[in-house]
């Protein structure tokens, strides 16, 4: 058998190799193969890349290795080599921060505080949209920011420097935090406006505040649900206020007469 390759079975019964190189005392599995060919080469392969002193193959040119290791197994082999820490997703640390490399042509950036997080939760991508798996949901990554689950960029956040794969907090702005809550500029002057989808948008309301935006959002939200509106509507969790002042904010909020009047209509 090859040097680090196991044989295994299937629960059918099929056989299949397991391969694993240890490294600084750590073991790290490479995967599985179909063929003992396949997991020899993956195993030699990374035998070489930790070995590399010279580093030779590195971040810039890892993705010409003509290998069956995985592209997330390069970089945790990479990251293991150069910065002596194993990490099981695609991490590769930086001074000050630290890179994801979703894959070769996308390297995400974010701060050291993330690092944990990332370390053991692994980014997704779907129709454009970053996500994880936490808990059995999916979380949108802009959700660690406060930015609204499918928010649109240039519209309810930005990034300060432009790059929009640079996700460390000080380049991250967020413009829109609330569902219904758009910020707009009326004669210079910053105003939280609020609008809810039904058959079309309504105006709720414009507001200096986009906590009470938030709120009179919530309170439009009730009102349709209270009168059999069948819509799954995503309310705001408003952090800026205790039970006592939402409660305040929410009574002195009041729905616009043509809202109310469509809604008792249906």
């Amino acid at each position: 058998m090859t040097p680090g390759v196991f044989e295994a079975k299937k629960k059918n019964g099929d056989t299949y190799y397991r391969t694993g190189i240890t490294y600084r005392g750590k073991h790290v599995s490479l995967g599985s193969f179909d063929t003992e060919k396949e997991a020899g080469k993956a195993y030699l392969d990374a035998k070489k890349i930790y070995e590399d002193s010279g580093k030779k193959i590195n971040l810039t040119n890892y993705h010409n290795l003509k290998t069956p290791l995985s592209h997330d197994k390069i970089i945790t082999i990479l990251n293991h080599r150069d910065n002596k820490m194993y990490i099981k997703t695609p991490i590769y640390l930086r001074t000050g921060y630290f890179s994801y490399f979703l894959d070769k042509n996308t390297e995400l950036k974010f701060d050291n505080d993330d690092l944990f997080y990332y370390s053991s939760h692994r980014i997704l991508r779907r129709q454009g949209h970053l996500y994880v798996n936490d808990y059995g949901m999916q979380y949108s990554i802009l959700q660690r920011f406060g930015i609204k689950s499918f928010g649109v960029s240039g519209k309810d956040y930005t990034f300060a420097n432009g790059d929009d794969t640079d996700y460390r907090y000080q380049n991250v702005i967020v413009i829109n935090r609330y569902h219904g809550v758009t910020k707009i500029d009326i004669n210079g002057m910053e105003i939280h406006e609020t609008k809810i989808h039904l058959n079309g948008d309504f105006l709720i309301g414009r507001f200096k505040s986009d906590s009470v935006a938030a709120v009179a959002y919530n309170k439009a939200v009730d009102f349709a649900k209270d009168h059999g509106y069948k819509k799954q509507f995503i309310q705001n969790y408003v952090i800026d206020y205790s039970p006592k002042e939402y409660a305040d904010v929410y009574t002195e909020v009041e729905l616009p007469q043509k809202y109310i009047k469509y809604i008792e209509s249906l």
